[in-house]
């Protein structure tokens, strides 16, 4: 019986079997420890005394949890890790336009975009970052006194909740001010940005940068209207209307409220009954109109529709407040599966659906 051997594998066969392998997807926190492992243990150590503690311990873990990484792997996110340093470079030094000039003569017009794009993103979360760290109570408590323009320019680097729970606290004129200027902001000067930090440093550690990036805008404040109560987000809107019509229709283009259901498909509509609480669809339905009603009715089997119609004849003197309530509820569980992409919601025509 002949034996057979295996000859050893060449150099160019490791290279062919290595590009036919699928290429590891690293996320963001995994390729910050790929550059502190490739930069050695002695420059790694004096980066992280210009890091957080908080930063120091997950990049840490991160790195802890890596693993082997392939040359090639760790190749394109060093190249990642320069592009991004150029680019930020770019802007600190000489602006935007500056910056999109440089990129693009290195990189082309598509990777100069991504890459600007990527770091003005960034720039922004450093700039009132200390903002992120105050509760509601203390962010507010900060604002009160501020003209409106500077709490909408503050409130634009801070996440949409914690802004409408800042808006939430304002008296109903101030509030349409803020909501207004934060739809139509753009971008924020770098003079303006130092002078607000530096109002605030007293209160809050502070971080400043000298970039324009944008802020605010419609989808923002549509945002923040999304986690503002029914009772706040009406009284805004009907004061908009009357100050500014066509900039209250443009919000609630971006916006998903109760009565939007109707331009929900039947299955989207299907799941998010399933985690409802029924007594939130009877309180709910207590104060909607019949196409939001019927929208629901027909997506339910017989039976429980039954028991919602039985139990809204059953259900008088209900307080108007909550209602509103067991409608946010209800939003509120059609956004968490949004998010978790279980569910489709139109916002203002922009997305189109393949069925």
């Amino acid at each position: 019986m002949s034996e057979t051997t295996s000859a050893p594998a060449t150099p160019a066969v490791e290279k062919q079997t290595q590009r036919q392998q699928p290429k590891r997807e690293l996320t963001r926190q995994q390729k910050a420890a790929a550059v502190i492992v490739s930069l050695g243990a002695e420059k790694a150590s004096q980066l992280y005394q210009y890091m957080d503690p908080e930063d120091v311990e997950q990049i840490t873990l991160e790195v802890a949890k890596l693993g082997y990484l392939d040359s090639s792997t760790t190749e394109d996110v060093l190249n990642e890790y320069y592009q991004m340093c150029l680019t930020n470079k770019a802007v600190t030094e000489g602006g935007l336009e500056y910056a999109r000039a440089v990129l693009e003569r290195a990189f082309g017009s598509q990777t100069a975009s991504q890459l600007l794009d990527k770091v003005t993103k960034s720039l922004k979360n450093r700039e009132f970052a200390f903002l992120n760290k105050a509760d509601e109570k203390s962010l507010y408590a900060a604002l009160q006194h501020e003209r409106p323009q500077t709490i909408a320019l503050v409130l634009s680097y801070v996440d949409p909740q914690k802004s409408a729970a800042v808006i939430d606290e304002l008296d109903p004129e101030r509030q349409v001010k803020v909501v207004e200027s934060i739809a139509t902001m753009e971008s924020a000067s770098p003079a303006a940005v130092k002078i607000i930090e530096a109002e605030l440093e007293k209160r809050f550690s502070s971080l400043m940068t000298t970039n324009n990036v944008k802020v605010g805008g419609v989808d923002y404040v549509a945002d923040v209207m999304n986690n503002l109560d029914r009772a706040s987000e009406k009284s805004i809107f009907d004061r908009l209307s009357a100050h500014n019509a066509d900039l209250a229709d443009e919000i609630r283009k971006r916006m998903f409220v109760f009565e939007d259901i109707v331009t929900m498909d039947d299955r989207s509509v299907q799941r998010f009954v399933r985690d409802c609480d029924p007594k939130d669809l009877v309180l709910a339905l207590k104060g909607a109109n019949s196409d939001v009603a019927n929208k629901i009715f027909s997506n339910v089997s017989s039976r429980m529709a039954q028991s919602i119609r039985d139990d809204l004849e059953v259900t008088v003197n209900v307080r108007i407040k909550d209602v509103e309530a067991a409608q946010q509820r209800i939003v509120g569980v059609i956004r968490d599966l949004e998010e978790k992409n279980e569910l489709i919601i139109l916002k203002g025509g922009k997305d189109d659906i393949i069925a």
